[in-house]
């Protein structure tokens, strides 16, 4: 590999990291899914898709000349859930400090802050 103007000799030719795509759940059941250079054999690369198996169009398939078809399409994200809308939750307790003496501990179980008196 030759050398580009902006690199000194001796040092490692630096390589362009390729931006890949997110492989995702086709929508389609009459032909192969598709999927990323690399992802295959998996369906999606997004850990948050959920997925369900459905009976696919194979006589579609074959007529298209396909040996394999899609059997899986995304399911709808679920609602957020809601959250109540009181008093953060905080807990209270004490326990000795590194001198000795007794110290309290405030930690709200919402927020994940910490604080001590």
């Amino acid at each position: 590999m030759a050398a580009t103007a902006a690199e000194t000799p001796g040092q490692q030719p630096t390589r362009r990291r390729r931006e890949r795509k997110q492989t995702t759940l086709d929508h389609h059941i009459d032909r192969p899914s598709v999927v990323e250079p690399g992802d295959a054999p998996h369906d999606t690369t997004d850990p948050y898709e959920r997925a369900t198996s459905v009976e696919p169009d194979k006589a579609a398939a074959a007529a298209a000349g396909y040996q394999t078809v899609n059997a899986v399409i995304p399911l709808p994200q679920p609602e957020e859930p809601e959250h109540d809308k009181g008093p953060d939750r905080v807990e209270k307790y004490q326990v000795r400090g590194p001198d000795g003496k007794l110290v309290t501990v405030t930690h709200n179980l919402d927020t994940g802050e910490t604080e001590t008196d």
